[in-house]
Order: C-alpha cells, then structure tokens, then sequence
C-alpha cells in the first residue's frame, strides 16, 4: 500500500501523472526545455541515450527514448482526460491492484489518460467480505488512495449482485463467499447482512467516492428480476433498500443501478426505465444508471439507439455512465478489424456525447496486457484501446477525434500545465 501512495507521489511529482504530460515534460513547440541527469530509465531499468524530462529543472528524471514516447500523449499534447474534461464528460476506465503495485507504464498510462478509475473487483462482495465477521479492505485502499493522489475520481462496483452467468462462475471475485451462499436464510437475517455490508463498504470510502454501482444486474433478459439470492429470501424490495441504505451511508456519493444489454432499445432496455423510473417516482435515491457495453465487431447496440435511451433516462433526472466498454475481436486483430473496432468505440462515444446526461464513458480496462476478454472467451481478444505494449490502438486516436469534432459539447480548451503554469 505505501509504495503504490509513494510511487504516485513521485509520478506526480515529476510530472508523469498530469493531465497535459507532454506539455509538462518539457516538449513545447517541438523543442525540449527542461533538461536532467542520470543514467538509467527509472521505467524500463535500461541504460543508454535517452531523453531528459520534467518542469521542475533539477528534479529532471531520466527516460529512455522508447518509455519517453509511451508516456506521452500519443498524436496530442492533450490526453484523453483532458480533451474530455473540456466537453463536460469524464473519461475513465476498470483498474486492478496488482498492475498498479507492480507495473510502472500501466500507472503512467493511467494517470495520464483516465479522470475515473472503476475497482474492477477490489470491492465486490467477494472481495471485501470473504469472512462472516471480517472485511478485506486491502486491494480497494491500494486503489483508491493512488487514485485521489492523482486527482482522479473514484466509481465503486458493486454493492449488490449475485453473478449467474457461466463466465461469472469463472471468476472468483465475482462468486459470492461461501458463507453467504451456503446458509439458508430469514429474510430479516438476510436484510440485516446485506445493510451491515452496505453500510460499512460505502460508509469506509464516505466522502472518498464519486458514485456507487449499487445494484449491478438484477433484471433478466426477458425483463423480470433475476432469482438471486436478494430476490429469493428478501423479494423486490431488496433494490430499494439498497439505494437507502447507501444514501444514509454516504449523502453525497451519486448511486447508479448498473446492467448490460440494455444499452439500445428492447425489452430489457424497457425493463431497466421502468425499473429506474418505479424509483425516481417513489422518492428511492437513484441518481444514474450504467450501460456496461461489452461488445464484439459482430454484435453491438445502433448508437442511434443507444443515444434514445440515454436521452430518455436523462429525462428522468437521471444521469448516464457507459461503464465497462470492450469490443472484442475474434481471432488476429488485423488492420481491418481494428479500423472496425475503432469505428464501435467512436460510435458509442457520440453517442454518449450526443445526449447532455451522459456525463461518463468508462473502459473496461485500457491495455490489453491485463484484460479479462481472453481467459473466459474463447479466441477473443485485443478487446481495449492498447495494445500489451501500451501502445495506443485505432481506437483511442477514434476517441480522440470525436472529442475533437466540432459538434461535441464544448470547443478545446488549453489546460496549463499543474507544474509549470504554461499553457
């Protein structure tokens, strides 16, 4: 835990972490202005020529000329955070704990890149709370402190869920423990679990996290609530109570009721705005929904569709998040499957621009060196919007130049640097 805190301390410090690194590492109108010592890449631990970088003279640190390129803003002094913050809309993606211990470029790239950060499992049920009586807080404070150190918000997942897919029953994270799952339960004694677990997950990181995924895939794809565990000993009114108790625990915290395959239009889409709207009506504390959107090139949501949805959940009062984004590709990722990739990230992102309550576009993860896509999907791959190098795909120069056109929210703005003043 110290050295992930110690670690982006010295990111920000240099000014690896900030928004507008290649304007802070000191390459202004093409030519570099700061300068530095030293003999080693504190990346990569390769010795050799290398660029020299930093706002803060002295203080320079050494790269070498491979980790320099990848810490830059690729084909931009502006990254995707800052593009993004500039239209009113947050860019973040799904991050892991063991990455940020241990991989410097992975940590570089997302201090750069990304203003939200999702705890892809650090804070699910079986992850915090593998014991009765015990909480395991560890992978989600490794998390959440580096993650304000950098000025990035934080979007906890999940309160409440009991995955019931094949692919969930994979993951171990994803079960819920034993304990919970091997008892037959009262429905007071299960109201009693799930508001002591409530209570104390959200009300640790009170005031720490931006939004809650508070119920996360209740609803079938016929449209009727899943059979899970809350539904079968404590019914329907386990969502409610859900959104209440998180409220109580943390007031400012902005709760959302998360699915997939509810993005475009359909039944379960409908499912999901009766559901949202049965709540706003009756005064439950729900302030936005999630569309997950895990895609493939071959099956995907009209965006035309989904910016329908968006806007009619927006009518509501509700904002909207698209919360865990990948568009896998079968097989070799050839050039023209990721022109065509591209295409579905830049198509989901209007979207989302296109509709004033989309104030969130998260990725379910960023490089493809830690995705999930290839262990539980049989030759898929190639999911996100970097490769295992970390170099950035056709899709992320896709998301950047919607950013970029003229009919997003706001025109560019010139963000100074944080160190440095300069614009």
């Amino acid at each position: 835990m110290l050295r992930i805190v110690v670690f982006f301390f010295i990111i920000l410090a240099t000014g690896i972490g900030n928004d507008t690194f290649a304007i802070a590492s000191g390459e202004r109108d093409g030519k570099m202005t700061c300068s530095g010592g030293g003999s080693t890449c504190r990346f990569c631990a390769q010795s050799g020529p290398g660029d020299h970088h930093s706002c803060m003279g002295s203080q320079a640190t050494r790269s070498c000329e491979h980790c320099m390129a990848l810490m830059k803003a690729p084909n931009s002094q502006l990254s995707l955070r800052t593009i993004a913050r500039a239209r009113d809309l947050q860019i973040g993606t799904a991050v892991a704990a063991k990455p940020m211990m241990n991989d410097a470029l992975y940590n570089v790239t997302l201090a750069r890149e990304f203003g939200i950060l999702t705890p892809k499992d650090a804070m699910k049920f079986g992850a915090v709370h593998q014991c009765r009586y015990h909480y395991d807080f560890s992978e989600a404070d490794a998390i959440v402190a580096p993650a304000e150190a950098n000025g990035s918000q934080v979007r906890g997942h999940t309160l409440v869920w009991e995955p019931v897919s094949s692919i969930s029953e994979q993951l171990p994270f994803d079960r819920l423990p034993f304990w919970l799952t091997a008892q037959g339960w009262k429905r007071d004694e299960l109201i009693s679990v799930l508001r002591e677990h409530i209570r104390t997950v959200v009300g640790r990181y009170r005031g720490r996290i931006a939004a809650w995924d508070v119920v996360n895939e209740a609803i079938d794809e016929d449209g009727s609530l899943k059979k899970n565990i809350w539904m079968r000993h404590i019914g329907p009114g386990y969502i409610e109570l859900a959104f209440r108790w998180a409220h109580e625990a943390d007031p400012d915290a902005k709760l959302f009721y998360n699915d997939y395959n509810a993005e475009g239009q359909g039944g379960k889409s409908d499912a999901v705005y009766a559901l949202v709207r049965d709540l706003v009506r009756r005064g439950v504390p729900i302030h936005g929904v999630g569309m997950q959107l895990h895609v493939s090139l071959d099956s995907y949501p009209d965006p035309g569709a989904v910016a329908v949805n968006i806007r009619r959940l927006s009518a509501l009062g509700l904002e909207v998040h698209i919360t865990e984004m990948d568009v896998r590709i079968d097989g070799l990722p050839t050039e023209e499957k990721l022109s065509r990739q591209a295409g579905i990230y830049r198509g989901m992102l209007a979207a989302c621009l296109s509709a004033p309550g989309c104030k969130a576009f998260v990725i379910w993860g960023f490089t493809d060196r830690y995705s999930w896509i290839p262990e539980y999907f049989s030759g898929a791959d190639s999911a996100l919007i970097f490769d295992r190098s970390y170099r950035p795909k056709l899709a992320y120069k896709s998301l950047k130049d919607e950013l970029s056109t003229s009919d997003a929210r706001k025109t560019p703005e010139k963000v100074p640097c944080e160190l440095c003043g300069r614009k």
